[in-house]
C-alpha cells in the first residue's frame, strides 16, 4: 500500500508544483510508533498515480521543480512569502511539517495576522512557528526552526502545538506572543527623512497655475441689460516634475474590508492591488494599513517605504485573511486616529478605503433616511487641521455605494464603482497617478466685481465649497489639492447693468500652497472686459462657455435622473438622461468635442442601467453615484470601462494617471497567467473572466 501512496502523492505534488525532499519525506512518510499504517490513497490521488509513467515519478527533474509564487519555474528555492532566495547559511528558516521552507520572520508575521495555513499547498498546520517568550506548553513536532546567524535582538524562535479545532477559545487570547498589542495613542509612524523636507532648489522649480477667462459673448449693445451673463474661469495646475524626489512625499492610510465576503477571488485581488501601491511608493511615502472585518485592526503604523518597509508592508498584506462582518465606522475611525495622532506629517495626505459590503454595526437593517456622514470622524472634516480626504472604492455588487458616495463627499473625496473585480489594480493605480502627483494645496479662488452695477449672481461649483457675498460683489470658492495637469472650470453668472464704451466685469484672483515647495502663492488674473457698441451685435456664444454649459447641465439631469430612480421612477429617470443625449448629439454632430462624446456615452450607459429596479439596484445606483462624484469634483474616478485606455469616458485623466494606468495594465498579463495556473486559487472560472470584457489579454 505503502509504494502507491508514495506515487500518488508525487502525482498530485507534480501537478500542483510541490517539492518534496528526499529525505524529509523518508521521515515524514514512515509512520510514528503509536500511529496507524497510513490510510490507501484517495481515488482521485490514485488515478493521478497512475496517468503518470513510473519513469516521470522517477525523474529528478518532476521531483525538484516548483512553481514559485511570483508564477517562473526555476531550482531556486525561494521563500513563498518575500520571493527571496532561500539558502543555508542565510536567514533562519523554517520548515513546516508539510515540507515546505520559509524565512522565520517571514512565516511568523504570516501567522500573527491570523493565518495558519500553508501559503504554497494550503496545509492546515498543527505546528505554528512564532517569535518571543517561549510558553510554557511548547510542544515540538515535525516543524522545525533552523536558526542560522538569527540577530540576537529578534527574540526566541519557537514552534507550538496549535489548539484542536474543537477549543472554543481565541488561539491570540491562548497564546499572548501572537498578539500585538495596540497603543491607545497612534504616534508610533516612523521619523520622515530631513532630506526630504529639504527640495534642491534646482529640482524645484514649478510653474505657476494657469489662470484664463472666456465670457459668453465679447460684447452687449450699451442699451442692453443682461440678468444673466456667464463667464468660465478656467484653471490649470503646473506639469508634473519628472524627478520622484522632488514630487511632494504621501502619507496614506489605507482601510481594507477583510470580511467573509472578501474571501476567494476577491482577497487575492486585493493583495494583488495593494502590492502594486505598495511598489508604486518611495521612500519618502508613508503607509500604514487597517484592515477591518467585524472590528478593526492596524496591522503597522505609517511606515516610510524603503526596501525595508516595503517587504514589511508585503508581508502583512500577504497575511491577511477574510472572516467576520462589516464595520466601516470602527475601521474609519482608526485610519483617523493614525492621521489625526501622527506625530509629523508629510505635505500630502489621503485615506483610501475599500469595501464589498455593508456596515453591519453602525445602522439598524431596514432603516430609512440614513446620514451616512456620520460614518467620517470629526477629528479629519474639512475645516479642521486635520482634514484629510477619503477615497472611496466600491467592491463588486453587493457594497453600499450610497455609504461609500456619502463618506467621500463629506471628506471631499471621490467615489469609485469596480464594477468588474479583475480592474481593482486599475482603479487604484488611477487614484495614485493623482494622489502621487500633487503640486497645488488649499487653493482658493476669489471673485471680485469691478464695474458699479456689475453684480455677482451664482457660482457653478459643483461639490466645492462656495459663497457668494451678501452685496453680490464678491465671491470664493474652496478648491483644496490639484493633481499635476490638473484643469478645473467654474461658470459665474453676472447681471450686466447698461453701459457705453466698455464694461469691466470681474477680476479672478487665486491664492493657494505649492505642495512642493511649500511658499504660499497669490496669482492675480486679467481683468474681464467686454465692449458695449451703441449698434445691436450679432456674435455667437464662446465654444467654451457653452461647452461647460453642457456638462454642468448633464451633471444636474445625472443627478435628478437618480432621484427619480431613488422614487421608483425608473421611467421617468430614462427619459431624463435620454433628453439630455440628444440634445449632446445635435451639438455633436458640429463638434469632435472629446467632452461631448465622453458625455453621450456615459449618458447612454446610465440609461441601460436604470431601466428596472434590478438592473438599478444590481450596479446602477453605484454607476450613476461614481459619475455623479467625477463630475462635481472634476476629477477621475473609476466605473465601468473608464480605466481602460481607449475608452472615452477619461475626461479628468491627468498624464500621472495614465501613466500609472499603463504600468499597471502592463503587468496584468503575468497576473493573469500565474493566477490561473496557482492552485492556491480555488475557483471554477479563470481568472481572466474577472476582468472588464473591454480587455484583450494574450
Amino acid at each position: 500500500m505503502a509504494p502507491a501512496w508514495d506515487r500518488a502523492k508525487h502525482a498530485l505534488a507534480t501537478r500542483l508544483c510541490i517539492r518534496f525532499p528526499a529525505r524529509q519525506r523518508a521521515v515524514e512518510d514512515a509512520p510514528a510508533e503509536d500511529e496507524a499504517p497510513p490510510p490507501p490513497p484517495p481515488p482521485a490521488a490514485a488515478a493521478a498515480a497512475r496517468a503518470v509513467p513510473e519513469e516521470k515519478l522517477k525523474s529528478p527533474s518532476v521531483s525538484v521543480r516548483r512553481l514559485s509564487s511570483s508564477g517562473s519555474w526555476g531550482k531556486k528555492k525561494v521563500c513563498a512569502i518575500c520571493l527571496g532566495g532561500i539558502r543555508t547559511g542565510g536567514q533562519a528558516l523554517f520548515t513546516a511539517e508539510c515540507s515546505h521552507e520559509f524565512h522565520f520572520h517571514c512565516i511568523s508575521s504570516n501567522v500573527n495576522h491570523g493565518n495558519y495555513v500553508c501559503p504554497v499547498c494550503r496545509a492546515e498546520w498543527k505546528e505554528l512557528p512564532f517569535q518571543g517568550t517561549q510558553p510554557a506548553d511548547t510542544a515540538y513536532g515535525r516543524a522545525r526552526v533552523s536558526p542560522v546567524n538569527w540577530p540576537q535582538d529578534e527574540g526566541q524562535m519557537s514552534v507550538v502545538r496549535r489548539l484542536s479545532h474543537g477549543y472554543s477559545g481565541n488561539l491570540q487570547q491562548q497564546l499572548a506572543v501572537f498578539r500585538t498589542p495596540e497603543a491607545s495613542i497612534f504616534n508610533d509612524d516612523e521619523n520622515i527623512d530631513p532630506q526630504s523636507e529639504t527640495v534642491d532648489d534646482h529640482n524645484a522649480v514649478t510653474n505657476s497655475v494657469e489662470i484664463k477667462t472666456y465670457s459668453e459673448f465679447p460684447a452687449i449693445q450699451k442699451s442692453e441689460r443682461r440678468k444673466v451673463f456667464a463667464i468660465l474661469i478656467h484653471l490649470k495646475a503646473p506639469k508634473s516634475l519628472d524627478s520622484v524626489s522632488s514630487r511632494a512625499p504621501l502619507d496614506l492610510v489605507t482601510v481594507l474590508d477583510v470580511s467573509g465576503s472578501m474571501s476567494g477571488i476577491k482577497l487575492s485581488l486585493l493583495k494583488r492591488a495593494m502590492s502594486f501601491v505598495i511598489q508604486t511608493l518611495g521612500p519618502n511615502d508613508r503607509l500604514s494599513v487597517v484592515a477591518f472585518s467585524s472590528t478593526a485592526q492596524r496591522l503597522f503604523p505609517l511606515r516610510r517605504m524603503t526596501l525595508t518597509g516595503r517587504q514589511q508592508a508585503l508581508q502583512a498584506i500577504s497575511s491577511l485573511v477574510a472572516s467576520g462582518g462589516t464595520n466601516i465606522a470602527d475601521a474609519l475611525k482608526k485610519g483617523a486616529k493614525v492621521v489625526k495622532d501622527r506625530r509629523r506629517k508629510n505635505p500630502v495626505s489621503s485615506i483610501i478605503l475599500l469595501s464589498d459590503g455593508q456596515d453591519t454595526h453602525s445602522f439598524l437593517s431596514g432603516e430609512a433616511d440614513i446620514n451616512y456622514s456620520i460614518l467620517v470622524p470629526p477629528s479629519i472634516l474639512p475645516g479642521t487641521s486635520h482634514h484629510v480626504q477619503i477615497h472611496t472604492f466600491g467592491f463588486g455588487t453587493d457594497h453600499d455605494s450610497a455609504a461609500m458616495h456619502a463618506i467621500a463627499e463629506t471628506s471631499n473625496g471621490t467615489f469609485s464603482f469596480i464594477d468588474a473585480e479583475g480592474s481593482i489594480q486599475d482603479a487604484f493605480a488611477q487614484c495614485m497617478g493623482g494622489l502621487l502627483s500633487v503640486v497645488v494645496k488649499d487653493m482658493r479662488l476669489c471673485i471680485e466685481c469691478i464695474d458699479e452695477g456689475v453684480s455677482l449672481t451664482s457660482i457653478k461649483s459643483g461639490s466645492y465649497a462656495s459663497q457668494v457675498a451678501g452685496n453680490e460683489r464678491s465671491g470664493l470658492v474652496d478648491i483644496g489639492d490639484l493633481y499635476a495637469d490638473e484643469e478645473r472650470g467654474f461658470l459665474v453668472t453676472l447681471h450686466v447693468p447698461a453701459a457705453h464704451g466698455q464694461t469691466v466685469l470681474i477680476k479672478p484672483k487665486c491664492t493657494y500652497l505649492d505642495a512642493i515647495t511649500m511658499e504660499n502663492v497669490q496669482l492675480d488674473g486679467e481683468e474681464v472686459i467686454i465692449q458695449r457698441p451703441a449698434y445691436c451685435v450679432d456674435c455667437t456664444m464662446s465654444p467654451e462657455v457653452e461647452r461647460e454649459w453642457h456638462r454642468v447641465q448633464a451633471t444636474e439631469d445625472m443627478s435628478a435622473a437618480r432621484s427619480a430612480a431613488e422614487d421608483g421612477s425608473f421611467s421617468q429617470a430614462v427619459s431624463i438622461l435620454e433628453s439630455r443625449r440628444r440634445i449632446l448629439e445635435l451639438h455633436a454632430a458640429h463638434s469632435s468635442d472629446s467632452q461631448f462624446l465622453a458625455l453621450i456615452k456615459e449618458l447612454r450607459e446610465m440609461q441601460d442601467r436604470v431601466e428596472s429596479r434590478q438592473r438599478y439596484e444590481e450596479s446602477g445606483r453605484a454607476y450613476m453615484l461614481s459619475g455623479l462624484s467625477s463630475h462635481s469634483w472634476q476629477r477621475a474616478t473609476a466605473r465601468g470601462d473608464s480605466t481602460e485606455l481607449t475608452t472615452l469616458i477619461n475626461t479628468y485623466q491627468t498624464p500621472s494617471m495614465v501613466d500609472m494606468l499603463q504600468r499597471s495594465q502592463t503587468i496584468l498579463p503575468s497576473v493573469v497567467e500565474m493566477l490561473n495556473r496557482s492552485s492556491t486559487v480555488a475557483t471554477s472560472k479563470s481568472f481572466s473572466s474577472y476582468l472588464p470584457t473591454s480587455r484583450h489579454i494574450a
